[in-house]
């Protein structure tokens, strides 16, 4: 896809959304895209490869966060993968802190490479196992986040750690979210978070639902959280 088709795409989708791009966000958006469909051919990325689905499943998806997130704010992005939703929220507010988690180390040179080419500013990586990291950064970010990781009460023993006091948790979901929810009150009570908003949207020019779940950290989380990597998994709290 050329740029001149990218920019277009980009920007009608975006504003459809209420954010106004910049060309030279425009451009950082274009480059990354380009690196992610480069590398995807080495290692596995992703499986969306059309850049117009690249636009609206990646780069507009993980945007839909954006108002949450204020300048100066220090933001984990837990599991990023190939960066989602953390490098498209730090092109659009590189005012922010941004830390990028992730256990495979191939996708965290990747991202150290995104970072250098689109030069990107206020942001860094760290290869971790994320039971790890969190036992190392309790109660340190604004906000944590995730995108399509791990069922809602598994997630928030990975997030809920890592979220200062009246900081929150955004969890990015797809559609069926409702079950998730219900079984997710036991580990919202134990690890100190409370649910304070769910917004339901749908992707725009598109029948793709997203459930995107704020939860408040209104108290301390017990220091045993998270438990040894694989637990969370294996044994949810329910």
């Amino acid at each position: 896809m050329k740029i001149h088709e990218f920019a277009k795409e980009l920007k009608e989708k975006a504003k459809l959304i209420n954010i106004e791009l910049e060309d030279i966000k425009i451009e950082k958006f274009y480059n990354y895209m380009n690196l992610l469909l480069e590398w995807n051919e080495k290692i596995n990325l992703t499986a969306i490869t059309k850049p117009n689905e690249v636009i609206l499943k990646h780069f507009i998806d993980s945007a839909t966060i954006i108002k949450y997130i204020e300048n100066n704010m220090s933001i984990v992005d837990v599991g990023t993968g190939a960066g989602f939703p953390g490098i498209p929220l730090n092109i659009i507010n590189s005012n922010a802190k941004y830390t990028l988690v992730d256990s495979l180390n191939k996708r965290i040179n990747f991202l150290n490479e995104v970072i250098e080419k689109v030069e990107l500013q206020n942001i860094n990586t760290v290869h971790s196992r994320i039971e790890d990291f969190a036992k190392k950064n309790k109660e340190k970010f604004d906000i944590a986040t995730s995108r399509a990781v791990a069922s809602l009460n598994v997630l928030l023993e990975y997030l809920l750690p890592l979220v200062k006091i009246g900081g929150i948790c955004i969890c990015m979901k797809g559609a069926n979210a409702k079950e998730e929810i219900e079984n997710a009150n036991k580990a919202l009570e134990i690890l100190g978070g409370k649910i304070e908003k769910i917004e339901e949207i749908t992707l725009p020019e598109s029948d793709i639902v997203r459930n995107i779940i704020i939860v408040r950290k209104i108290k301390s989380t017990p220091n045993k959280y998270p438990r040894k990597a694989g637990m969370a998994t294996k044994e949810p709290i329910t």
